[in-house]
């Protein structure tokens, strides 16, 4: 299996934290949150990794190396100009050499096999799996429905469910070959390029640890559930 990992971002949303390192290196307890992620796709089965590099990218170079130290083979490609969330593959595509390959956020905390979704994309024959995580919105409101000036009900603090990409995806080779040069281009655009095509596009979803690290809180909640991890894993005295 290959992976290509967008480490590229600037992390806007995590400033002040993101204005000397990049989000992929920022702590997440003991260790920064690329090197969890790496050691995860290790763990997986995972050899040959490709990172996508932008902001900071000399930091993650110095931080990755060759890869060797994680048990990997770490190749880089580098955004001059941001390339949007599937953008970045047009770069990687001259070092895919396999039937398949991973496309997975850098800055996502998880415990996830991604041999799951490598084998679930080959097994049903999906150009592109995406897989999923649970997403509840809930808002802190009494909300009204009205009709003009009347008030016909009200629902205190709705909760609204969506199943929400967990920026991770496997995909067949050729999928690769759909993405423009070096252009802006998203996951989303491809995926209703492959649609549009009438090619089969798959979700699995994730039952697994699973955190999005856009905000504070969410370095927060990974901090405390990189700890329980440790936890289950240290032998009592």
């Amino acid at each position: 299996m290959q992976a290509v990992v967008l480490v590229g971002g600037f992390g806007t949303r995590l400033r002040p934290l993101t204005f000397s390192l990049p989000k992929p290196l920022l702590p997440v307890g003991e260790h920064p949150l690329l090197q969890l992620l790496l050691e995860q796709l290790h763990t997986s089965g995972m050899r040959d990794v490709v990172l996508a590099t932008g902001y900071h990218a000399e930091l993650i170079h110095a931080f990755c190396g060759d890869g060797s130290r994680f048990g990997l083979r770490v190749r880089y490609v580098h955004e001059d100009e941001p390339l949007g969330t599937a953008g970045p593959i047009s770069l990687a595509r001259s070092l895919l050499n396999g039937d398949d390959f991973l496309l997975i956020n850098g800055d996502i905390l998880t415990r996830f096999d991604f041999r799951t979704i490598h084998d679930f994309r080959r097994e049903h024959e999906y150009d592109l799996v995406v897989a999923y995580t649970r997403h509840i919105y809930q808002s802190p409101y009494g909300v009204l429905s009205l009709a003009g000036a009347d008030v016909t009900g009200i629902i205190e603090k709705p909760r609204l469910e969506q199943t929400v990409s967990a920026g991770i995806y496997a995909a067949a080779r050729e999928v690769a070959d759909l993405v423009p040069a070096s252009s802006f281009f998203t996951m989303p655009q491809l995926i209703e390029v492959l649609l549009a095509a009438d090619r089969r596009v798959g979700g699995l979803e994730i039952e697994d640890v699973w955190q999005g690290l856009e905000t504070v809180t969410h370095f927060e909640d990974a901090v405390r559930q990189v700890a329980e991890i440790q936890d289950l894993h240290t032998p009592p005295s």
